[in-house]
């Protein structure tokens, strides 16, 4: 048996792969019918195709026996653990920490301050060469609270320091003190909520988060409050936010919904007070060179025998979520 690695990245495009191992491209295709660049059974390390449908990313799974690592290029990993029984004990699954916190951060940004200063509004004036002024909420003197306080999380709060918010609060899973202060647990959300002018979600799809933003957090929040989520479309209750939309008692800057894509005709695209970008937090210019750097470092440590970074779990422990 070869020891082949899955690569959605042309091999002869990544500098520095270790010697060893069989690289072959497979990236899904357009439509996830791609063939298969080998047989499944030589490979030992999957890196998991970029930018593609669930079905896509999961297909060759249950025919990959010999699988020893499976990595992904997306921070959140709810696509793989999702069909944890069909992937053989011991596989090492590990995120691609490092590569998109100052991407999805940058767009935490702008949604937020598109969202606060009318610049949609600004836009759709433009096209009808209108000249529409007014004033607009500034991010300034903000108090901005951060559900999901990881690497992404700490990204979004660096980049928020300079525009002079009078406070930034935190919120993970569970209680901790960082070199920038205090992260709240989630039981502690439901005080948090109501001091909240803008409400950023970063955090992972796990059990715990699906639907974390319900009727009960959306009521929480403050009168004109803004809700950013640049975290999982799954994380909001998308029928229970279009209520709170449709009142205008808060607005919403969304990079991820839920169903997504979003289908024509859907009554969140309609919505006042919602801005919408088609899930672009990771996709930029800074992806493949964090990637490829990713990818060449966590594959020395594999053939090395190394300890891996970034490990989210390992199939068949006792502890794996």
């Amino acid at each position: 048996m070869t020891a082949d690695v899955w690569l959605p990245i042309p091999p002869d495009e990544i500098q520095g792969l270790p010697e060893g191992l069989d690289y072959l491209l497979w990236d899904g295709g357009e439509d996830g019918r791609q063939a298969f660049p080998g047989d499944p059974a030589d490979c030992v390390v999957y890196v998991v195709p970029y930018m593609k449908r669930q079905h896509v990313k999961v297909r060759p799974l249950e025919r990959m026996p010999h699988l020893r690592l499976i990595q992904t290029l997306t921070a959140g990993v709810d696509d793989i653990t999702a069909v944890l029984p069909s992937i053989p004990p011991g596989v090492r699954l590990c995120n691609a920490r490092g590569v998109h916190e100052a991407s999805t951060a940058e767009l935490a940004l702008t949604l937020t301050l598109a969202a606060l200063r009318g610049i949609p509004q600004f836009v759709r004036a433009q096209d009808q060469g209108l000249w529409q002024g007014g004033f607009h909420p500034a991010l300034a003197d903000k108090n901005v609270l951060v559900v999901g306080y990881g690497a992404i999380g700490a990204a979004i709060e660096d980049r928020l320091v300079p525009f002079e918010v009078a406070r930034v609060a935190r919120v993970a899973r569970s209680r901790r003190t960082t070199a920038r202060g205090l992260v709240h647990p989630l039981t502690e959300l439901p005080s948090l909520l109501p001091e909240a002018d803008v409400v950023i979600l970063s955090t992972p799809l796990t059990d715990s988060t699906r639907g974390l933003v319900d009727a009960e957090f959306l009521a929480r929040m403050k009168d004109g409050a803004l809700l950013v989520n640049v975290a999982r479309g799954a994380v909001v209750d998308t029928k229970a936010l279009l209520a709170e939309l449709e009142t205008g008692r808060i607005t919403a800057a969304l990079d991820v919904v839920d169903p997504e894509p979003l289908p024509p005709g859907h009554p969140l695209w309609r919505a006042p007070g919602v801005l919408i970008s088609p899930h672009v937090g990771g996709p930029t210019s800074a992806f493949l060179p964090r990637a490829k750097r990713l990818l060449v470092d966590q594959l020395h440590r594999f053939v090395n025998q190394e300890p891996l970074r970034h490990v989210i779990l390992t199939t068949g422990a006792t502890d794996e979520a």
